[in-house]
C-alpha cells in the first residue's frame, strides 16, 4: 500500500534502509551521489526512496557535507521578458548541474537594494553568485560577496578575486540592428533607448551611435524609454510627426511594438514608410500583424555556459576562462525594408 502525503512527512533514513535491506550509511551515500556504490544497491535504495516518498533533509545534509549546492542570482527587472527569461534558463541550467537557484529580485538598482539583495543570498548559504544587475552605482569588493566566486554580465569588477565575466556583446547587438537598416538604404536610424542607468541600454545605444558615426551618417538624439511598450508608443508618436524618420532601432521588442502601434495610428506603414528593429526576440515578435525584425541571443546555451563556469569556480577554485562571449543574431522579418523612394540616398 502506498503511503499518503501525511505519512511521508514522517519517513526517515532508517525507514529507507530497512526497506532496502542496507545500512543507513549506504542510504546516505546513495542520496548524496557518492561514487563506488554497486548499481544494484543504488537501484534498490532509490526504489525504496520512491516507494516511501523519502525526502532528504537538505539542511542536515549541508551540515555534514559543508555544501549547500545553492547558487545565488541577483537580478533586476524580473517583470520584463528579458530578465525573466534569463532567470528561467539559469534555473534550468543549475538543475542540470545538480544545483538549486536562490533568487534575489531587486525592486530597483540602488546601492541599498543591491547590498540588501547580496546579504539575502549570503544568509541562504549560496556557494556562488550570478550578477544580472549593474554594479557601477555602488562600491563592491570581495567582502561584499563574502569571498564567494562571482559570474557577472556587467564587466570585470575591480577588487573581486574569483570572477568570470559574461560578454553579452550588447554593442554588437546595436551595431547589427543599425547596420541592417543602413544596408537597406536608410540615411540614418533613430533610436528609442532603454533606461540609461542600465548597462545593457547604454551598450546598445553605443553600438547604434558608433555604427552611424563610422558610416558618416548623422546621429539623431535618442529618445528614452523604460523598456515598456507604452514608452515605445509615446516615443513613436513623437517620431511619427517627423518626415525624416524612416528607420527606428528600439532597445527591446516591447518598445519596438509600441513604436509600430504609434506609426500605424499616424497612418505610416511598416515597413513601406518606416522600418523598425527591436531586441530580445520575444515569443510574440513573429506573430505581430507585421512580424518584427529583432536581435536575439542564445539564452539557453549562454546560461549553461554561465553555470558551468561558476561551478568550476566553486568546485575547483578556478574558471575555465576569464570571459564568456555570448553571440547575438539578427532575425530579419517583415518590419524592415527599403526606405520610401523620396528618402533614398
Amino acid at each position: 500500500m502506498s503511503m499518503t502525503a501525511r505519512d511521508t512527512r514522517g519517513v526517515v533514513m532508517f525507514d529507507v534502509a530497512k526497506l532496502a535491506g542496507v545500512s543507513q550509511k549506504t542510504v546516505s551515500r546513495v542520496v548524496n551521489g557518492a561514487p563506488h556504490v554497486r548499481p544494484e544497491i543504488r537501484e534498490r535504495v532509490m526504489a525504496a526512496v520512491s516507494e516511501l516518498g523519502y525526502r532528504p533533509n537538505v539542511a542536515a545534509r549541508a551540515l555534514v557535507t559543508q555544501r549547500t549546492h545553492v547558487i545565488g542570482l541577483l537580478a533586476v527587472g524580473t517583470l520584463l521578458y528579458g530578465p525573466a527569461h534569463r532567470v528561467f534558463t539559469l534555473e534550468q541550467a543549475a538543475r542540470e548541474l545538480g544545483y538549486e537557484l536562490a533568487l534575489a529580485s531587486l525592486p530597483d538598482i540602488s546601492s541599498d537594494s543591491f547590498h540588501h539583495g547580496i546579504q539575502s543570498l549570503l544568509t541562504r548559504g549560496v556557494e556562488g553568485i550570478i550578477l544580472e544587475v549593474p554594479t557601477h552605482l555602488t562600491d563592491v569588493d570581495d567582502a561584499t560577496f563574502g569571498g564567494l566566486p562571482v559570474v557577472t554580465s556587467i564587466g570585470k569588477i575591480p577588487g573581486v578575486t574569483h570572477q568570470t565575466v559574461i560578454n553579452s556583446n550588447q554593442r554588437e547587438a546595436g551595431r547589427l540592428a543599425t547596420q541592417h537598416l543602413l544596408d537597406l538604404g536608410h540615411e540614418t536610424v533613430f533610436h528609442v533607448a532603454g533606461p540609461l542607468e542600465w548597462d545593457v541600454s547604454q551598450h546598445r545605444r553605443d553600438g547604434w551611435a558608433d555604427t552611424l558615426a563610422a558610416a558618416g551618417r548623422p546621429v539623431p538624439p535618442e529618445l528614452l524609454g523604460d523598456w515598456s511598450a507604452r514608452s515605445g508608443y509615446e516615443a513613436g508618436r513623437e517620431l511619427a510627426e517627423r518626415d525624416d524618420v524612416t528607420a527606428v532601432f528600439a532597445a527591446n521588442d516591447h518598445q519596438a511594438m509600441g513604436v509600430m502601434r504609434a506609426m500605424a495610428e499616424a497612418g505610416r506603414s511598416i515597413p513601406a514608410d518606416v522600418s523598425v528593429v527591436g531586441f530580445d526576440d520575444v515569443p510574440e515578435a513573429e506573430f505581430q500583424m507585421v512580424p518584427l525584425t529583432t536581435v536575439r541571443t542564445d539564452s539557453y546555451s549562454s546560461s549553461r555556459r554561465v553555470l558551468s563556469e561558476l561551478v568550476a569556480l566553486i568546485e575547483h577554485g578556478e574558471s575555465t576562462s576569464e570571459g564568456i562571449d555570448v553571440a547575438c543574431e539578427l532575425v530579419v522579418r517583415r518590419s524592415t525594408g527599403r526606405p520610401p523612394p523620396h528618402r533614398r540616398d
